[in-house]
């Protein structure tokens, strides 16, 4: 019998779970320490799910606590009106927001408008992506207008590969193309598991703008 079997259960426990927890720390601590990489990623959210463009400004947001500059690129929302926009206003000119989108293909209905709205946004976005004052660049949706053809696909992911050294790029939008998806450094897939929209619930001021 060892000592730690006679002691009172609850200090037993404690033991036990004090010898896993050190086991588990010197794995990650080595895990941790295996990473020597530093780099400007690249990073893709698509999925049917609910949270990409949340999760997108949840880095930016991040970002900003650390004192660095931010870009944003919308390639499809731009005619909503949304607390996000209005929040990072606040961060003055740490914060370079485009809302350039004439809104869904279904509500535009008009080919050619939303092509050469699509065509404006990525102009834009190479501008930001060429700052060298700005650490992350957030491209809203343009998932969307890449699923669409609106933009040149090949050429979308070349300039996205040869993005300067250091700059992280969220691009945001279901259905991403596979070419994108094989470039990015980062791929999360929203799923949904239960959506309050097919329980008749409308969108709602806070929650989905």
């Amino acid at each position: 019998m060892t000592d730690i079997d006679n002691k009172p259960t609850e200090d037993r426990d404690e033991e036990r779970h004090r010898a896993k927890m050190a086991k588990r720390k010197a794995v990650q601590d080595a895990e941790v320490a295996s990473k020597t990489v530093e780099k400007g990623l690249l990073i893709v959210n698509t999925g049917p799910g609910k949270g990409k463009t949340t999760a997108a400004f949840g880095l930016a947001l991040r970002m900003l606590g650390y004192g660095k500059r931010v870009g944003v690129v919308q390639f499809i929302k731009g005619k909503w009106h949304t607390g996000e926009k209005d929040a990072f206003a606040a961060f003055g000119d740490r914060v370079v927001w485009h809302a350039m989108g004439e809104g869904f293909t279904w509500e535009t209905q008009d080919l050619k408008r939303d092509i050469a709205a699509a065509e404006a946004a990525w102009a834009k976005a190479l501008e930001l992506i060429a700052d060298p004052s700005i650490s992350l660049v957030v491209l809203d949706e343009l998932n969307i207008a890449l699923r669409y053809d609106y933009l040149d696909l090949d050429k979308v992911v070349a300039a996205l590969k040869a993005r300067r050294e250091g700059l992280h790029v969220v691009v945001t939008g279901r259905n991403a193309k596979p070419a994108l998806v094989e470039a990015a450094d980062l791929v999360t897939e929203m799923g949904v598991t239960k959506h309050h929209f097919s329980a008749g619930v409308k969108a709602q001021q806070g929650i989905e703008f």
